[in-house]
C-alpha cells in the first residue's frame, strides 16, 4: 500500500464522522411542528418551545384478557386541552402485528358515541366535515397492520375526551411458553428505500409522491432519555384450563397473583417510564404437552357464518447427526437507528452464530446501512480461519446512515447457491423503515428453495416486518430484546433449522354428511414446521360437530397423521365472544395485505376493503370515524397538536438523523478540520470511499 493511498484512507476516516456531525446537527433544532413543504421526516420535539407546554394525551390504559390462546385488549386513551383554544390532537401509536381492531368508542363528558367503520377516503371526509362544523369527531386510521394514527377534532378548552379501541389476537405457544406482546411506542422509519428523492434520515427534501403516502413517518419524538408525559398503564388477567406454572415479563416489573391456579391476575404501574418499549408477558401451563383442540364459534342465526380454530401439536423433533451441509447468508443492519444496544446485540448474536457452525458449512455476511458490503464475494468453508476473520470484520462495524435493506436483499438472494447445500438467509434488524410489503414480495420472488429467517433486535422492533420477512421466506421470527437473551435465541435458532419437525403438511377434512364441511381456509398451504409450536389453522364450517381432521406430513422418520375428533370441539369463550370471526377476518386480509404495494389499487385491495366493512376491522383501506352530533365550537377553527412519542429504549438519535444533543469542544474542531480538509482534497482532486466500498471522484476546483 503506497504512502499516498494511506493518508486518502486516513482523510476520509477523518473526514466520514465530521462530516456526519455537521450534517445531521442542525435536527435538534427543527421546529416543534412539522412543515409539510419542508420535510417528511422525524423530528424532535424541543422541551419548552412554543405549543408544547400542554400535549393533549394525558393517560393510555390497557386492559388485556387472555382466555386460552385467544386474547381481548381494550386500550383507553384520554385527551385533555389544557389551553386556552379549540384543538386537533394527532397521535401515532403501535399495536400488535396480529391485532384485529374491531371497535372504537368516543366518549365526550356523560356522551358516548359507538365508531362506524367506512372506506378511508369517506371517513376522512366525514371527519373534516365534522371538524368544520364543530362537532367532536375521532378518525381512527391504519397506516401500518402495526401502526395506527388517531386525531381528534374539536376538543375544547378544559374538555377531558377519552377514546376506547377494542382488538383481538391469537396467542401460539413456542417451546411450551405463551408470549403476549404490548407495544407502547413506534420507532422512527426510514423512508429512503421508498424510491422517489428521498429524504432520508432527518435531510431535507422536497416531498414526493412516495413520501407524501408516507406523511406518517414525521412523527414527532422525543429526545433520548426524556419519558413520555403521558401516564402508561396495564392490567391483564390470564385464565387458562390448566394451572399456570409461571407467569414473568422479561422487560417490566409487574406485579403478579395467582400462579399455581387457573386464573393469573398482573398490574403494571401507571408511568411514563414504561411507555418507551414493548411490554411482554410470558407464561407457561402445568404439564410437559402444548394445550391443543379446535376452538368453534357458531353464528346468531341459522343464515350467519361459523368459524373455527384449529391448533394441532406436532410430533417431538427426531434428531439426527445425519444433517446435509448449509449455507448461512446473514444480512445485518449496521444503520443510525442500530447505534449501540442494538447493534451491540447483533454483534454478539451473530459471532455466537457464526462461531459455532460445523466445518462442513459455509457462510457470508452482509452489512448494510445507506450502502451495503460483504465479507467475501462468495460463501467461505467455516473454517478457525474464515470464523476469526468474519468475527474482525461484523467487530468493525458501526452504526450510522439510512437503512437500504432492499439492496442488499437483492445482492444476497442473487448470490450463486450450492445445489448440495441447504441455504439459509438471516436478515437481522430492527425493522425501522417503510418498505415491509416491497421486502416481502422480493422474499417470495428471489428465494427460491431456501429460507429466511428474521431477528429482531431492539426494545420496540417492527415486528410487522420481522414476521412478515419470516412467513415470507417460509421461515420462523425471533425477537432480542435484550443483549443477555441473545445467546438464547441463538441457541433456539440453530435447533430449529438443523431440522424441519414436519415438511408437505396438508389438512384433510374427513366430513360426514351432515357433519363439519370446512372452507375459506385463512391460508390453503400451511408451511413447513421448523419450531416447536403448534400448527394452526382458520376457517368457516357448515353442518354440525362431527367428523374428523388428519393433518399429514413428513418427518424424519417418515410419515405423520395428526387425527383430530370434531366432536370435541370447544366452543370459544364459552359462546360469549366473536372473536373468531375477527381473526379469520384478520388472518385473511394479512395474507391479502402481503401482496399488496401500499397505495395500491389491484383486486387484493378490493377483498381487503370489502372484508374490514363486512367484519367491521379497521384496515389499511377502512377506517373508524366517531362524530358526536353537539356542535360545540361553531367557528370550527383548531390548532393542531402533534404528541410526540418517546425514542424506544436502547435507540440512538442518529435513528431521526440527529448528532449528540451538546457537540463536545473536540467535535466542533474536528468539524472545522474536516471542513478545511474537504477543501485541500478537492484542490488536489483526490478520490475518497463512499461507505458502501465503491470510488467517488471529489473533483479539482
Amino acid at each position: 500500500m503506497s504512502h499516498i493511498t494511506r493518508w486518502r484512507r486516513l482523510l476520509a476516516a477523518l473526514i466520514a464522522p465530521a462530516c456526519a456531525l455537521l450534517l445531521t446537527g442542525p435536527a435538534a433544532a427543527q421546529p416543534a411542528a412539522p412543515d409539510e413543504s419542508r420535510t417528511l421526516s422525524p423530528y424532535f420535539v424541543v422541551e419548552g418551545a412554543a405549543g408544547n407546554e400542554a400535549l393533549p394525551l394525558k393517560s393510555t390504559r390497557a386492559d388485556v384478557t387472555i382466555s386460552g390462546v385467544i386474547a381481548d385488549v381494550v386500550v383507553t386513551q384520554v385527551y385533555r386541552n389544557e389551553g386556552e383554544t379549540p384543538i386537533e390532537a394527532r397521535y401515532v401509536f403501535p399495536a400488535s402485528s396480529r391485532a384485529a381492531v374491531y371497535a372504537l368508542r368516543l366518549r365526550v363528558g356523560s356522551r358516548v358515541v359507538d365508531a362506524q367503520i367506512r372506506e378511508k377516503q369517506q371517513a376522512r371526509a366525514e371527519f373534516a366535515q365534522a371538524k368544520r362544523e364543530g362537532k367532536s369527531a375521532a378518525l381512527l386510521e391504519q397506516q401500518r397492520p402495526n401502526v395506527f394514527t388517531m386525531a381528534i377534532a374539536n376538543v375544547m378548552p378544559g374538555d377531558e375526551i377519552a377514546v376506547d379501541l377494542r382488538y383481538t389476537e391469537t396467542i401460539v405457544p413456542t417451546e411450551g411458553t405463551y408470549r403476549f406482546v404490548f407495544p407502547t411506542v413506534v420507532g422512527p422509519r426510514y423512508n429512503g428505500s421508498a424510491g422517489g428523492g428521498a429524504a432520508g434520515e432527518g435531510g431535507a427534501a422536497a416531498p414526493t409522491d412516495s413520501h407524501k403516502r408516507e406523511a406518517w413517518i414525521a412523527q414527532p419524538v422525543t429526545r433520548a432519555g426524556v419519558a413520555a408525559k403521558h401516564a402508561f398503564a396495564l392490567q391483564a388477567r390470564v385464565v387458562a384450563p390448566l394451572p399456570l406454572a409461571s407467569v414473568s415479563s422479561p422487560t417490566h416489573p409487574i406485579a403478579i397473583a395467582g400462579i399455581g391456579t387457573n386464573e393469573a391476575r398482573l398490574t403494571l404501574d401507571a408511568s411514563s417510564a414504561h411507555a418507551n418499549r414493548d411490554v411482554v408477558i410470558d407464561y407457561r401451563l402445568a404439564g410437559a404437552s402444548v394445550g391443543a383442540g379446535m376452538l368453534v364459534q357458531r353464528g346468531a342465526g341459522p343464515d350467519d357464518e361459523n368459524f373455527f380454530l384449529l391448533m394441532a401439536q406436532p410430533p417431538a423433533r427426531v434428531t439426527s447427526a445425519d444433517v446435509m451441509p448449509r449455507e448461512y447468508v446473514f444480512i445485518v443492519d449496521v444503520s443510525g437507528s442500530m447505534h449501540g444496544f442494538p447493534l451491540d446485540t447483533a454483534k454478539t448474536l451473530l459471532r455466537d452464530l457464526i462461531g459455532r457452525l460445523r466445518p462442513s458449512d459455509t457462510f457470508n455476511v452482509i452489512p448494510f446501512a445507506g450502502g451495503h458490503s460483504l465479507l467475501h464475494p462468495q460463501s467461505l468453508p467455516a473454517s478457525e480461519e474464515n470464523i476469526a476473520r468474519a468475527i474482525r470484520f461484523i467487530n468493525g462495524q458501526n452504526g450510522g446512515g439510512g437503512t437500504e435493506l432492499l439492496p442488499a436483499l437483492r445482492r444476497a438472494l442473487a448470490m450463486p447457491s450450492d445445489l448440495g447445500r441447504a441455504r439459509t438467509f438471516v436478515v437481522i434488524t430492527d425493522g425501522y423503515i417503510t418498505v415491509e410489503k416491497e421486502a416481502f414480495d422480493l422474499v417470495r420472488e428471489k428465494l427460491g428453495s431456501a429460507n429466511l429467517f428474521a431477528f429482531g433486535i431492539g426494545s420496540s422492533v417492527n415486528r410487522f416486518m420481522i414476521d412478515g420477512l419470516a412467513r415470507a421466506g417460509k421461515g420462523e421470527p425471533f425477537f432480542v430484546l435484550k443483549p443477555e437473551t441473545a445467546a438464547e435465541q441463538a441457541r433456539q435458532f440453530r435447533s430449529y433449522i438443523e431440522q424441519p419437525v414436519l415438511t408437505r403438511i396438508r389438512v384433510k377434512f374427513n366430513d360426514e354428511p351432515g357433519g363439519f364441511a370446512a372452507y375459506d381456509l385463512d391460508s390453503p398451504h400451511v408451511p413447513d414446521l421448523f419450531a416447536q409450536r403448534p400448527i394452526v389453522v382458520m376457517g368457516k364450517f357448515r353442518g354440525e360437530l362431527a367428523g374428523s381432521i388428519e393433518i399429514e406430513g413428513l418427518s424424519a422418520g417418515g410419515a405423520v397423521r395428526l387425527p383430530i375428533d370434531v366432536a370435541q370441539a370447544v366452543q370459544a369463550g364459552g359462546g360469549e365472544t366473536q372473536g373468531l370471526k375477527y381473526l379469520w377476518a384478520r388472518s385473511r386480509i394479512a395474507e391479502l395485505g402481503d401482496y399488496t404495494r401500499i397505495g395500491g389499487s389491484d383486486d387484493a385491495v378490493r377483498q381487503i376493503t370489502a372484508l374490514g366493512l363486512k367484519y367491521n376491522l379497521l384496515t389499511d383501506y377502512t377506517s373508524f370515524i366517531a362524530v358526536d352530533k353537539v356542535i360545540r365550537n361553531p367557528s370550527g377553527v383548531n390548532r393542531v397538536v402533534e404528541q410526540p412519542s418517546p425514542l424506544p429504549e436502547g435507540v440512538s438519535e442518529l435513528a431521526v438523523g440527529a448528532a449528540p444533543a451538546t457537540p463536545e469542544p473536540e467535535f466542533v474542531l474536528l468539524a472545522a478540520l474536516a471542513g478545511g480538509l474537504t477543501w485541500w482534497m478537492r484542490r488536489r482532486g483526490l478520490r475518497t470511499r463512499r461507505a458502501d466500498g465503491t470510488r467517488a471522484e471529489t473533483g479539482r476546483e
